[in-house]
């Protein structure tokens, strides 16, 4: 038990652990499925506490509580830093606060906290809701998914700390992608002085949109089968692209957009200005004209990219969730596990895997259960009408006074409060994100600026990642050190115009730099200089 949190200590928390742990190497990090971690970091002397608040019976007849997971280090800065979860969460995280972060958050000596969003996926499992997806038949689970067990998390953590140290933190940080990016932007929206400095990247801030958004990519990828080229299946649709016929789209793409920013590189940094009026064209220059060779796309191919890069409509021709813009990351390992799956049928598609489930179970009024695996997935999306789609996520009824939409969207552009007890928000998105369209992210944040004016602009930044899948990957520059830019900011005042990025040893272009440049600038080449170099690139 370490000092300060003997039993009985936190009356009104469950403290399950207090365990110290000498300096020495931690935990590997938690990484995706099929992904290598890196190394182990080397660790502080710290105090390791899981504990548990609002420990309760739901309306589904599920035990329920909000568990945190908390390390303390020894030599303590002074500092709270909250990890971001992802997914349908569930699971407590490591609370080492990597999260691209080297070396990690509880090296650099800050408090981190993780948190399982009220609902555990071992303990409130359940074949027949879903899976880990059952705590979506309980209202107040599924509201403290989207936004209510932040709070409570965090004044949880800083009861722990108090208790600990004897003082509150001196400054709070949150870091999250994905489903942890819409975490970052409820707590700027709901509960707006938390904290100091919020890093988000590939913000899910529209979730219930963005799983109609999947159905319909899944349905525009259906055009191998809906042609009589065999059963509906997800391998079937996995294999409607070869990898060669999406390095052909890129090709393309490229053709079309790459020179925007001055040079040809195998990258559209100028994210936004890559319009089908220049894509298409392209396109049609590699359309079969008779049978399908490795040299042409069918039509059915193009009408299919057109489709995910407009996005889905209900029958009113009104816009459910944005398109996907044209960028040179389309089809890369990443991207193409989200939409379709690996060719070989080994990963099938995400979308189908984890967005028709979440659009059936989490965000829709009532939910629904699916058959499990891909192919109930698929089953679910092919069936989808887009109108009832659209209902049921605004819809309220029974149990849930609540909507899906009003749980756990982070649309609000009502920043005044964050921004005026002195926080400051950082946002960053691939222009090749599979999942969250950094479109419907670019809308929110033009919409934000609008409203919030100059203290918007003095304290908000955006960050467009040219070729970056979700969160990372694709033909990109996607290692980069946007927390220490959010830490100058909010310590040494330093605004961050321009961040520097490197591309990693799996990308195509290993060891080369670009300057991420703070919106509405990109960053163009200069004319001269090498151009693997960020300082060959000016932001403008």
């Amino acid at each position: 038990m370490c000092k300060g949190l003997e039993q009985g200590a936190l009356p009104d928390l469950v403290i399950e652990t207090a365990q110290a742990h000498p300096a020495g190497p931690g935990p590997a990090a938690l990484v995706p499925p099929g992904m290598t971690p890196p190394p182990a970091p080397i660790l502080p002397a710290h105090c390791e506490v899981i504990g548990h608040t609002e420990q309760r019976v739901g309306r589904d007849g599920q035990d329920y509580a909000i568990r945190f997971h908390l390390r303390l280090p020894e030599a303590w800065n002074g500092g709270l830093f909250f990890q971001g979860g992802g997914g349908s969460d569930g699971d407590l995280g490591d609370a080492l606060g990597a999260m691209g972060i080297s070396p990690p958050a509880l090296a650099r000596g800050y408090a981190v906290l993780s948190q399982d969003s009220g609902h555990d996926n071992k303990a409130n499992f359940d074949p027949k809701r879903g899976g880990t997806l059952a705590f979506g038949f309980d209202p107040l689970a599924r509201t403290n998914y989207g936004h209510a067990s932040l709070q409570k998390s965090v004044l949880a953590a800083r009861k722990v700390i108090a208790a600990r140290y004897g003082k509150a933190p001196r400054r709070s940080y949150f870091v999250g992608c994905s489903k942890g990016g819409q975490e970052g932007l409820a707590l700027v929206q709901r509960y707006p002085t938390l904290f100091d400095g919020v890093v988000v990247t590939a913000p899910g801030l529209s979730l219930p949109r963005a799983a109609i958004g999947e159905a319909w990519n899944t349905k525009s990828f259906s055009f191998s089968a809906a042609n009589g080229h065999g059963p509906l299946t997800p391998l079937n649709i996995a294999q409607g692209f070869s990898d060669a016929d999406f390095a052909l789209a890129r090709r393309a793409m490229l053709r079309a957009c790459d020179r925007l920013d001055g040079l040809a590189d195998g990258m559209i940094l100028a994210v936004g200005q890559c319009t089908s009026a220049r894509v298409l064209p392209a396109f049609n220059a590699i359309r079969c004209k008779g049978a399908k060779t490795d040299t042409c796309l069918t039509g059915e191919q193009i009408t299919a990219l057109q489709r995910v890069n407009g996005g889905p409509r209900n029958s009113r021709g009104q816009g459910i969730y944005p398109g996907f813009p044209w960028d040179a990351g389309w089809g890369a390992a990443d991207w193409r596990i989200w939409q379709l799956g690996t060719p070989d049928g080994r990963v099938p598609s995400l979308n189908m895997l984890m967005g028709a489930g979440a659009l059936a179970s989490i965000f829709s009024v009532p939910p629904q259960a699916l058959a499990p695996g891909a192919e109930g997935g698929l089953a679910f999306q092919m069936a989808l009408d887009l109108d009832r789609a659209e209902q049921g996520i605004l819809a309220r009824g029974g149990d849930f006074a609540t909507s899906g939409w009003e749980d756990i969207s982070a649309r609000s552009t009502d920043l005044s409060s964050f921004l005026g007890h002195g926080g400051r928000l950082m946002v960053l998105h691939g222009g090749s994100d599979p999942v969250f369209s950094i479109a419907d992210t670019l809308d929110w944040y033009r919409a934000m600026l609008a409203r919030g004016g100059d203290a918007a602009r003095a304290n908000t930044r955006f960050f467009a990642v040219p070729g970056m899948n979700h969160c990372t990957g694709g033909p990109a520059t996607d290692q980069y050190a946007a927390f220490d830019a959010m830490v100058a900011w909010v310590e040494q005042q330093h605004a961050p115009e321009r961040i520097i990025a490197r591309a990693g040893p799996a990308s195509p272009f290993p060891g080369r730099e670009r300057p991420l440049c703070a919106f509405p600038k990109i960053a163009r080449y200069r004319g001269h200089g090498d151009p693997e170099k960020a300082e060959s690139f000016v932001c403008s």
